[in-house]
């Protein structure tokens, strides 16, 4: 998969995060994301990107989190059918903006939710098709619910991050440790 598809993933991923921590997808936490991510600024600005975008953005953002938290990798597939044929259209090559060419699927009248859920239902098609699953998650440490992209070699990845996979690897020892019960010596 070349890094297009993987970095369109990685927009939706962090947009999803982002609403997830910010239900109301605030403009000056949506603008810099989507800049981040290679966006136009003059895209971003209020006359082109509305409050009324932005609540549509972030209504696509929880659509797309419910793929995120699939676990079974063919209901995710289903479910990422469903929102291509929903919100795409027939594929074409792009190269705008400095980009090499690459595959758009968002129909040419396509506002930002169904740019965002075309696009990013494409990318975690590609991830899913070049892994034969779905390589993505929720975090299984038990306070986190931040989403991941797992596309690197090796086992699934089941942490969002080393951080806390190392937290959950210490609390489980301690557990064990309390469950066995004081240690005579």
């Amino acid at each position: 998969m070349g890094t297009q598809g993987f970095q369109a993933a990685q927009r939706l991923v962090d947009l999803v995060n982002a609403v997830r921590a910010h239900p109301d997808l605030p403009r000056d936490v949506a603008v810099p994301l989507l800049a981040r991510h290679g966006e136009d600024p003059r895209d971003l600005a209020e006359t082109a990107l509305s409050d009324a975008d932005l609540l549509e953005l972030r209504d696509a953002a929880l659509r797309m989190a419910g793929i995120l938290t699939e676990e079974d990798t063919d209901r995710a597939a289903v479910a990422l059918n469903e929102t291509l044929a929903d919100h795409a259209g027939a594929p074409r090559l792009s190269r705008h903006d400095g980009h090499p060419w690459h595959l758009h699927v968002d129909r040419s009248d396509a506002g930002w939710a169904d740019w965002f859920l075309a696009s990013g239902s494409l990318a975690l098609a590609q991830i899913l098709t070049e892994h034969g699953r779905a390589t993505w998650g929720e975090c299984a440490a038990p306070t986190c619910r931040t989403l991941y992209l797992g596309t690197g070699p090796g086992s699934p990845r089941r942490y969002c991050s080393a951080t806390c996979a190392s937290r959950a690897r210490v609390a489980e020892h301690r557990r064990r440790k309390r469950a066995d019960g004081p240690s005579h010596r």
